[in-house]
């Protein structure tokens, strides 16, 4: 002990020293404003604007796509492989009397949706897709759809496929599913 004592002097001595020098040399009030500032500063930290120009594209090669991708169609909205229905599951309301953002008559949209991202095959973009149940009636059980591309577990609802999503409507009756195109995703 005596060693390090020698070798280091009294730590007790040489932090007083450094405490008392730091003290003498700065004001409370010098302290309280670059405290302030950095609190301040803090939560605007992440609103800088971040140079994208070395992101990389995303990769919309033929051996990149999903297996849904490869083969999505653009032509006919009732079939399960229509580019739009990459994660939705149920029953289409294009063959329910409904259109591919409509519910048909007598059903009601559920106020909440999940999402999912799907490459239009004719220009070979992603967009974002909101899927919303109509609910209110019995199960049309025409087109049965059930694509999983992309679907995470349940630990993340907002994309996963497998929730009756007739919250909030008047009757949790599950009718079809739509497939709204919100933006480039």
């Amino acid at each position: 002990m005596k060693i390090v004592r020698d070798m280091l002097g009294n730590p007790d001595a040489q932090g007083e020293k450094l405490l008392r020098r730091f003290a003498g040399a700065t004001s409370r009030r010098g302290i309280l404003s670059r405290l302030g500032a950095a609190l301040v500063a803090a939560p605007v930290f992440p609103l800088l604007p971040v140079s994208r120009a070395e992101a990389a594209k995303p990769d919309r090669s033929p051996e990149a796509k999903t297996a849904f991708a490869r083969s999505a169609q653009t032509k006919d909205d009732t079939k399960c492989d229509y580019w739009r229905y990459c994660a939705i599951d149920g029953a289409l309301c294009t063959c329910c009397g409904g259109g591919i953002h409509t519910c048909p008559a007598g059903a009601e949209p559920s106020p909440v949706s999940w999402v999912g991202s799907c490459i239009n095959p004719d220009d070979g973009k992603a967009y974002m897709i909101a899927y919303r149940d109509c609910c209110g009636k019995p199960a049309c059980g025409q087109c049965g759809c059930d694509n999983i591309d992309r679907e995470t577990q349940l630990y993340l609802p907002q994309l996963n496929n497998n929730v009756i999503w007739c919250f909030g409507t008047s009757s949790m009756e599950y009718h079809c599913s739509t497939a709204m195109m919100i933006g480039a995703a």
